[in-house]
């Protein structure tokens, strides 16, 4: 009975899903209160679903340890934003919709998720400390990553898109199956970190493996089903309206990056920084090196062309955060100062989105 009370958000997600479905024409024709209405309550339920994927995802991280634990932790958070994206996609012709989403999680994750971690750490800890070699491994990577799928394209004509697509698919996917395979075993202690004071947690349920990644499946498709209620309610929201048109973006990246802002803060308040910079850039980085492959992929399929390449504001507000968190992260150790400087970016972010600069 109580692991069945803490899957009342599924439970919850199912009910959404039967109103949704029966409800959905009813609340694009009226529109107003009700169409806005059944959207947040169906972004809700899905928001709540990603963090019972996070949890299943987490007492598979705590049995497995690091690296391997963030490893699970974050390709469970790019899976659910995978799924989004693609269901997204097949609504109204958005063709930015995944360069956004890919640079909103971007956003979240190094300024949000890091920003945030480092201030609540540094309140409480003063300083805290974590791997360097982690840290470097990953920003190498996510440079190299980010300027292959999202800064060449802007300069590769029409005429070879396919071509240049093809080869992002296979040398991103070569580049996270190396990464892969240096962070689980050669270069392994580059991301993990151990102080003597530390408490870990432990998972007491004594649960089988198989009943955590059965139930974070299924609740990856349940996403996936709420998606197209909600990619339907989105459409007929933001069709005539004057909101920002890249709100979808933002808001699949705050669905995949919610459970991993509260694990990031946990690990944090418990000195556990290593965690919490596993997270951040682990998060980041499987997302450009996971996501942009599948969405050429399908852009290939489709035979269309999807834009990549960012916009100068975006551009320039990422090369501003790479400065920053390559300034911040070079000596092990963070505090609150290096927490604020990120968070205003993510600030500075979210104003331009409202503004409908970005």
């Amino acid at each position: 009975m109580k692991y069945l009370k803490a899957e009342f958000p599924m439970a919850v997600a199912l009910i959404v899903l039967s109103l949704g479905i029966s409800l959905e024409h009813a609340a694009m024709e009226h529109g107003g209160a009700m169409l806005w209405g059944l959207l947040l309550v169906t972004l809700a339920a899905i928001i709540g679903v990603a963090f019972r994927i996070s949890h299943h995802a987490e007492v598979l991280a705590m049995r497995f340890g690091e690296p391997f634990g963030t490893l699970i932790l974050t390709l469970a958070a790019v899976s659910v934003e995978v799924v989004i994206l693609v269901v997204l996609l097949q609504g109204t012709p958005n063709p930015t919709l995944a360069r956004d989403t890919v640079f909103s999680a971007v956003m979240f994750d190094i300024n949000g998720i890091l920003g945030l971690a480092a201030i609540v750490g540094g309140l409480k800890h003063g300083s805290s400390k974590y791997n360097l070699d982690s840290a470097n491994s990953f920003i190498a990577m996510l440079l190299v990553a980010i300027g292959i799928g999202m800064f060449i394209p802007d300069f590769v004509p029409e005429a070879q898109w396919k071509i240049y697509s093809a080869f992002s698919i296979g040398i991103m996917a070569i580049m996270y199956l190396a990464f892969l395979r240096l962070q689980t075993v050669e270069h392994r202690n580059f991301f993990e970190y151990t102080a003597g004071t530390e408490d870990e947690a432990h998972d007491l349920a004594h649960s089988p493996n198989a009943l955590h990644i059965a139930m974070m499946l299924g609740a990856i498709v349940l996403v996936g089903v709420l998606s197209e209620v909600l990619s339907g309610l989105l459409d007929a929201g933001l069709s005539g309206s004057k909101l920002p048109k890249t709100i979808p973006a933002v808001l699949v990246a705050l669905i995949s990056a919610s459970p991993e802002i509260l694990t990031a803060l946990k690990a944090a308040r418990n000195n556990r920084m290593q965690t919490t910079v596993n997270i951040a850039l682990g998060a980041s980085l499987a997302t450009v090196l996971l996501t942009l492959p599948v969405i050429e992929a399908i852009a290939l399929f489709a035979d269309k062309r999807i834009v990549m390449a960012l916009t100068p504001i975006q551009g320039g507000l990422l090369l501003l955060t790479f400065f920053t968190v390559m300034n911040n992260l070079h000596d092990g150790e963070t505090n609150a100062i290096e927490g604020i400087s990120h968070f205003a970016l993510f600030a500075a972010f979210i104003a331009l989105v409202m503004m409908g600069l970005i």
